[in-house]
């Protein structure tokens, strides 16, 4: 356009000077300094020409040669760009009127800025032109450079008004007929265009622009045959903006005409609107690989389509859906069905990605939302659709699938026609056996009862049985656990059950709690010969020696203890102690201390070993071996101050030498129990055995002086103490709770240090804490561990632990865990102590002590997978806390082959979390899909691990997964507001780096 413009202002030009030419001759006179700068200004010498124009019209005498001499010197100003050029011509016209040159003056200066490109001056002088005034030649070429003037001022309706008056010239007719035929096609006037291009006789001018503009018309009417042949004809003469933008008609006109190979290359070269494409660009790419089957490269245009809220960005997300299923990459697949059918741009495409949507949420899970929740969605959107009876039965099963079995209860409980008797059976078993590993033992113990009624399926009929019982012996109904155990015995469909080989062993067990020892024995015999695993055998031998034991059948119980001790059992220490214990109970009281002393040596560091000493102790005594009895007494004192044992062992010293007489050494050690472990029983003990002694001696007074110092020991009146007690005894051996309740009330008040003001507070405490009142039970539970070391202290200790921890307060239950771990006898409490000192010195952000007590329960001997899949999460998070991330990495990798619920959850994000860092992105994502579709429960780590997957995908060059992801996360996660922020932060970084190559990309609106 710009050449052809060039040309005709080269003939305009020639034209205004063959005008000045011919002026020169007419006004010819003897002045010859007017004929000198006359003929200075006719080559171009503006600035000598002026200077003696300006003389001449200061000196002439003739009028009409002052005003020629003022024109000439106002027009040299002018092309001079002289400052106050306009003002001197507008002064000639102004001193002037008279003169034959004031209306050429307006046409010529117009003329000037015309040629010099500025247009707005052109028309400001152009307005003052006296159209009427002019000769024919004037007339078109004012006409048409005024039509110029305005079109290139995008005054396009004007332009149309003077254009029109030259279009039969023959100077300017093909130029003006070009410039309305491109005014018609900037206004999709295509036919007008049309019409106007067709009368251009220039040939160079068709040569030169008219085939672009033709094939971009014809294109647009739709002619793309036409498109093709006219844009293919003008690609070798185009300029490379040009040659972008023809590859795009080509291309686009192959695509519409249904030839999509042929359209790629053409596609591909096109360039952009100033280096970025479209949406639409990348949809045409797309769309043309997708028909060709080239599925990865059709993947590569698509999803790089980000923010589009139209029709054709519906169509790219459905298409990259399928192309994403046509690779097996089901993530990415459902996020692209996902969001085709959030767009109501076309309802069936709508509908059938939604359908996708659902199916795929089904199969491989869903991180934003639960899949039933997308299946109802679906059924209500659709209720009459025929898909309805397949999304029922996914919906159902896809509870089962997500353990969501709460919520397949009331969705089957509310929709009888979902589903089946037997799936119905099948829910409320695995709901029941949910709430059982939760502690909920009476919900459980309904929703097997569920489960039981109408059972069509033998198999899990026999399971809910089992199960039922299970709850039963939990809920200390041993008698209904026994009925159900045999229930399930005599279902055919037992054997067939995982439960089975467990059979024996519960029933032994059940028999056991009640007191039916030898049932108990003949089902651990049972159960030892049967599949069981180590442990659990090992645990029957074990049961069967205390089943022997406590009907006083010592013999059978050594051999069953023995069974114990030849095997590798965690409790090999119990079975020796009771070997010894039974020993002793035959008569064999040199046995009895040699498997003490054997005790001794072969287990150094067992929790039992002072339950050891303090029997060998007693042994030798009985044996009347009393200074090595002593020794031993010593021994356990020195070795165990914290134990139970050592204000017994002391008062059993204290009673040696009384017996032996030696009285000064037995007040010792009286006093020495009265002082350690005062309000004890032992102390009682031994005050009233020290004041036999002082009554012997004759040392009342000295007693009565010493007694009162004891702060435990008051005057009251025994019997009724005794009686006070012995009353809520009974209601508590009973099962009375509440009166007795009200009788240890009672007790406590009225005999606050009684004599058994101890085993008052622990019953009282003990109803208090079942009953579920902490706070009532925790001041009882202190009363007890406050008295020093008896039977009921390291029970008391472990309440008082937990109630702080049911609370949460951390701060508080660590010193009283302390004291459990050092004071512990069971292992369990001592496991229990340490985990529990794990969590409360994380709770404090003392990392390297909760690393140190994680360690301290996995060198436990036996314990759970669930407690140890929270030591690997307490260093795990230590770790991350420190950075010390290798150390995290293996703790959860750990966790996550032994953990279940929220804890494998967190291992899982973690495991993508990770993979990430080390560039494994695929990994990556296939572990946020595992926690996705397995633990989509718990949201917040699915929100995190969401992140993780857009970190991913961006890496995989997926701009539109990581986007479209980051704007669910972004409308889903709102509830958690530091991932949601992330999410932002990070789409703001990849929609920033996008908008570099996608025009369609909007940045602001992040």
């Amino acid at each position: 356009m710009r050449k052809k413009k060039t040309a005709f202002l080269a003939l305009a030009i020639g034209l205004f000077f063959n005008g000045f030419a011919q002026e020169s001759k007419i006004y010819t006179h003897d002045q010859k300094a007017y004929q000198e700068a006359l003929a200075l200004y006719n080559n171009e010498q503006y600035q000598a020409a002026q200077a003696i124009f300006d003389k001449v019209r200061e000196q002439t005498k003739d009028q009409e040669t002052e005003a020629n001499s003022a024109y000439y010197a106002a027009n040299a100003a002018i092309r001079l760009n002289q400052l106050g050029a306009d003002r001197l011509m507008e002064d000639f016209v102004e001193r002037y009127p008279t003169s034959t040159k004031r209306n050429s003056a307006f046409l010529d200066v117009g003329d000037y800025y015309f040629e010099t490109g500025k247009y707005p001056y052109a028309l400001k002088w152009y307005k003052k032109v006296d159209q009427s005034a002019m000769a024919g030649k004037d007339q078109e070429r004012f006409f048409f450079n005024n039509g110029y003037a305005l079109f290139s001022s995008k005054k396009t309706k004007e332009a149309e008004r003077y254009l029109n008056k030259v279009t039969t010239s023959s100077t300017y007719g093909s130029q003006a007929k070009y410039y309305l035929g491109y005014i018609a096609y900037q206004e999709d006037d295509y036919d007008t265009a049309n019409e106007r291009f067709d009368q251009i006789a220039d040939q160079e001018l068709l040569d030169e622009k008219l085939s672009y503009y033709q094939a971009d018309m014809n294109f647009k009417l739709g002619n793309f045959e036409e498109s093709v042949a006219l844009a293919k004809k003008q690609l070798p003469k185009s300029d490379r903006r040009e040659v972008s933008e023809l590859n795009k008609i080509i291309g686009e006109s192959y695509f519409n005409l249904g030839q999509y190979a042929n359209a790629i290359p053409y596609l591909e070269k096109y360039k952009g609107k100033r280096g970025r494409w479209s949406n639409t660009d990348y949809y045409l790419l797309g769309y043309s690989y997708y028909k060709q089957g080239d599925y990865a490269n059709a993947i590569q245009q698509f999803n790089k389509i980000i923010g589009g809220t139209n029709s054709v960005s519906q169509n790219a997300y459905y298409h990259l859906a399928e192309c994403y299923l046509k690779l097996d990459k089901k993530q990415e697949a459902l996020n692209a069905f996902r969001n085709a059918s959030q767009m109501d741009f076309g309802p069936e495409i709508q509908k059938d990605a939604f359908l996708n949507y659902a199916r795929l949420s089904y199969e491989i899970g869903n991180p934003y939302e639960g899949v039933p929740q997308v299946l109802t969605s679906y059924l209500k959107q659709y209720p009459n659709d025929e898909h309805s009876e397949e999304m029922q039965e996914l919906l159902v099963d896809s509870y089962i699938t997500s353990k969501n079995f709460q919520g397949a209860m009331t969705l089957l409980e509310e929709n009888k026609n979902y589903a089946s008797k037997e799936t119905y059976q099948k829910v409320a078993f695995y709901r029941g056996v949910e709430l059982f590993l939760d502690n909920n033992y009476a919900a459980a113990q309904e929703s097997f009862g569920k489960s039981l009624k109408d059972a069509p399926d033998l198999l899990f009929k026999a399971r809910a049985s089992y199960w039922k019982a299970e709850t039963e012996y939990m809920l200390n109904r041993f008698e209904e656990a026994l009925t159900s155990f045999v229930q399930f015995q005599q279902n055919p469909s037992a054997k067939n059950t995982q439960e089975f080989p467990d059979l024996d062993y519960n029933l032994a067990y059940t028999y056991f709690k009640l007191k039916d020892y030898n049932s108990a024995v003949a089902y651990f015999k049972k159960a030892t010969s049967g599949s069981l695993d180590t442990e659990k055998r090992n645990d029957a031998y074990l049961r069967m020696g205390d089943s022997h034991f406590v009907s006083r059948k010592y013999w059978p119980a050594i051999e069953a203890y023995n069974q114990v001790l030849e095997g590798n059992g965690p409790e090999k220490d119990y079975a020796a102690l009771q070997k010894a214990l039974s020993y002793g109970f035959v008569g064999r009281g040199n046995s009895k201390i040699e498997e003490l002393n054997r005790f001794v040596d072969r287990f150094p560091r067992s929790t039992l070993k002072d339950d050891a000493l303090f029997e060998l102790g007693n042994s030798y005594v009985k044996a009347d071996n009393t200074a090595q009895g002593l020794q031993i007494y010593d021994q356990l004192i020195r070795e165990y101050r914290g134990s139970s044992f050592v204000p017994r062992a002391l008062l059993r010293q204290g009673l040696v030498h009384y017996n032996a007489s030696r009285n000064e050494e037995a007040l010792v050690k009286f006093k020495t129990v009265a002082r350690d472990f005062p309000k004890t029983q032992e102390a009682k003990q031994a005050v009233a055995t020290a004041k036999l002694i002082y009554v012997d001696l004759g040392r009342v007074n000295e007693y009565a002086t010493w007694v009162k110092q004891l702060d435990f020991v008051e005057v009251t009146d025994t019997e009724l103490d005794n009686a006070s007690f012995e009353s809520a005894q009974k209601q508590y051996r009973d099962g009375n709770t509440g009166a007795a309740r009200k009788a240890y009330e009672s007790y406590v008040k009225e005999f606050p240090n009684g004599l058994h003001a101890l085993t008052a507070n622990f019953n009282l405490a003990q109803i208090y804490f079942g009953e579920g009142q902490q706070d009532k039970a925790l001041p009882a539970y202190q009363f007890v561990v406050d008295r020093g070391s008896s039977e009921y202290a390291e029970q008391s200790l472990t309440r008082i632990c937990e109630i702080h921890i049911t609370k949460k307060d951390y701060n508080a239950a660590i010193p009283f865990l302390e004291r459990l771990e050092q004071t512990a006898e069971i292992q369990q409490n001592i496991t229990f102590a340490q985990s529990n000192l794990m969590k409360g010195y994380y709770e404090q952000k003392d990392y390297e002590r909760t690393i140190a007590y994680a360690q301290k329960v996995l060198n436990t001997a036996k314990i759970d997978n669930r407690i140890k899949s929270d030591a690997h999460v307490m260093i795990a998070r230590s770790a991350i806390r420190t950075d010390k991330e290798e150390i995290a990495e293996q703790a959860y990798a750990e966790v996550l082959g032994i953990a279940n619920g929220g804890l494998a959850a967190e291992a899982l994000y973690y495991d993508a979390f990770f993979k990430n860092k080390k560039q494994d992105y695929e990994a990556s994502n296939s572990s946020v899909q595992k926690l996705a579709k397995d633990y989509s429960a718990y949201k917040e780590w699915g929100g995190k691990g969401l992140i993780v997957m857009a970190k991913n995908f961006y890496a995989l060059d997926d701009a539109f997964q990581a986007t479209y992801i980051l704007e669910s996360v972004i409308t889903n996660f709102g509830q958690y507001p530091e991932i949601k922020a992330e999410a932002e932060r990070e789409l703001s970084i990849v929609k920033s780096k996008e908008a570099q190559r996608n025009s369609s990309i909007d940045t602001e609106g992040n």
